[in-house]
């Protein structure tokens, strides 16, 4: 079963184990009755879902049935049982509340006494010190505690009333030489067992369980049935870290490690395919019927979808967008368990499934509740050092004016002076893309920084950002050059032309040349760009710049009116420069907007 789950044909997959249909509950029994299914494969995606196979032979009941008290808590949709013998037929899958009996071990005198009918005992009774009656002492046999039953409450209540345990009689039944005497439990202070004592209990109590229906072809049911189940549930995630080590030559050598984290169910000796890449679950928010409850566990902050935990570790292009730099300096959560350091078990053959890429991990052994780190592979890869300066855009005067006074320090504080960023260009040349993670990057053995890995497909080349260029100055200056009253009029009304101009002024003091690529980023049209500038425009209905991620935080604090949107977009202006030692350059622009 296990290519299934390797080449992550889902949809295949459930469409090839469609066959169950509804079936009557199971009947309430013993836990002799109840069996196990082993877990024998988990896929594992990034956002803590995980889809689960479950496979091997386990007991039937008397009637060839499969009963599990195992109830999983899946995705709408994604939870199918099948048979994996050809000559019996699954007719039918049943998730429902059921009476079981469960035997414990006896912790008090009333336990004892149920778990020991038959049993010959010595009693003594507590005596009543006001009328002056002494402890009674005497032997006899246990007869019992009466109870009504389920069934005999189910037939004495009235139509319609939920299903109930046994009711329970506060007197026990002994056999005494003279007749059959009911004693009040309350009232017995010891018990001295003269045969040997059974020491274990046998109550009922409701169970959620799962019975797989099972066509034996009109044969014999067997002792065991080779039977399994696969759904979609969220409880099991990874976690991918990298290190980079440069060697200062243009050559990387990088780790990849997972970081498991099982919340779902204990893991024995398991395939765990580690997937690069989430597929789009419609219904991962709803639980199926089967789970038999209307909200799922809580699971920890690794697996809240509003937890920055959550969500940092994510393929999604746009989340990999830094909103000007406000994420930079923002606290993360605080995990409040450690990970064990285990480095688990060594990983095997990977396999690329369309967009998806899996790496597989054999015989994994984790119980629920633990964590693990795993080595999944390493390999090397060029690179080349570039420095990136990315200006953003900032609200247009008239904007800002409106803003309060914490704003404004806010907003200084998001605009404060730019810097340089030194990157490592990565190019891919391996046989695994680069996922999105955590990346420490060393050099000579030395830690250099802490940066975030960006999804990198096969053949593409990546940036990983390290530190600040602390030795390339930045200046940048912007100024308003003119203004056009009532350069545009619409539904009535008019518009001021406003046009600005700015340069980025430059200075290399490294002593050897470096490569320089420039993104100044304008609120409106751009007209010009000096020095080879390229420019790139986008109006507000072509999406992309203007998607809701890639707003600032303070574009919300301003009401923009319909005319903004009318008249004005976004551009960038792009410069690849190579600036040598010393030297300084000055980069021109210019561009306008409207404003009513």
């Amino acid at each position: 079963m296990r290519k299934y789950a390797q080449t992550l044909t889902i949809i295949g997959l459930i469409a090839w184990f469609a066959s169950a249909a509804p079936a009557a509950p199971a009947a309430a029994g013993g836990q002799e009755l109840l069996a196990r299914m082993p877990i024998k494969e988990v896929t594992v995606f990034k956002d803590g879902h995980a889809f689960v196979l479950h496979e091997g032979k386990v007991a039937t009941d008397a009637a060839g049935r499969v009963v599990l008290d195992y109830l999983p808590s899946p995705v709408l949709g994604t939870f199918w049982s099948y048979s994996a013998d050809p000559k019996v037929k699954l007719t039918g899958v049943v998730a429902g509340k059921h009476r079981v009996a469960i035997q414990h071990t006896s912790l008090t005198i009333p336990e004892l006494i149920e778990g020991n009918v038959g049993v010959k005992v010595r009693i003594t009774e507590v005596g009543d010190k006001e009328a002056k009656e002494p402890k009674a002492v005497y032997e006899a046999t246990i007869l019992g505690v009466p109870q009504r039953s389920g069934e005999e409450l189910a037939r004495t209540s009235p139509p319609g009333t939920e299903e109930r345990l046994p009711l329970k009689g506060g007197v026990v039944l002994l056999k005494m030489v003279d007749g059959v005497r009911a004693v009040p439990i309350e009232r017995i202070e010891s018990v001295t067992f003269l045969d040997e004592p059974r020491t274990a209990s046998s109550a009922e109590e409701f169970r959620n369980l799962l019975t797989l229906r099972l066509d034996w072809g009109g044969g014999k049911p067997a002792p065991q049935a080779d039977v399994g189940m696969v759904y979609l549930q969220k409880g099991l995630r990874w976690i991918p870290e990298y290190r980079v080590e440069l060697d200062g030559k243009g050559k990387a050598h990088l780790r990849l490690q997972a970081t498991l984290i099982n919340e779902l169910a204990d893991l024995q000796d398991v395939t765990a395919n580690l997937v690069v890449g989430v597929p789009a679950f419609a219904f991962k928010d709803t639980l199926d019927p089967m789970a038999l409850q209307a909200t799922a566990a809580r699971l920890s902050s690794y697996f809240q979808q509003d937890s920055r935990t959550a969500n940092a570790f994510s393929n999604r292009i746009m989340s990999q967008t830094t909103r000007m730099g406000e994420e930079r300096g923002g606290a993360e959560e605080a995990a409040n368990q450690a990970a064990p350091a285990d480095l688990g078990p060594e990983v095997g053959a990977t396999q690329k499934s369309e967009d998806l890429f899996i790496y597989t991990v054999e015989h994994l052994t984790l119980r629920k509740g633990e964590r693990m780190v795993v080595p999944v592979a390493e390999f090397d890869l060029e690179y080349k050092d570039v420095y990136r300066l990315d200006l953003t855009f900032s609200p247009p005067p008239e904007a800002r004016q409106q803003f309060d006074s914490n704003r404004q320090l806010e907003l200084a504080r998001l605009l404060s002076a730019p810097k340089v960023m030194h990157n490592v260009r990565l190019i891919n040349k391996s046989k695994f893309p680069l996922t999105t993670a955590p990346a420490m990057i060393l050099a000579n053995g030395r830690p250099l920084a802490q940066g975030m890995m960006k999804y990198t497909a096969i053949g593409a080349t990546g940036d990983l950002e390290v530190t600040a260029a602390v030795d390339i100055a930045v200046d940048r200056k912007d100024k308003e050059t003119g203004r056009v009253p009532n350069a545009a009029k619409w539904h009535g009304h008019s518009y001021d032309r406003i046009d600005l101009a700015g340069s980025i002024h430059l200075t290399n003091r490294k002593t050897q040349a470096v490569e320089i690529e420039v993104q100044r980023h304008i609120l409106g049209i751009a007209d010009t760009a000096g020095q080879d500038g390229r420019i790139e425009q986008s109006l507000w209905t072509d999406g992309g710049l203007a998607g809701g991620e890639a707003m600032p935080l303070w574009w919300s604090w301003y009401s923009w009116g319909p005319w903004w949107y009318e008249f004005n977009g976004l551009g960038r202006i792009i410069w690849k420069i190579t600036l040598e030692p010393g030297k300084s350059i000055d980069l021109e622009y210019t561009w306008h907007y409207l404003w009513g």
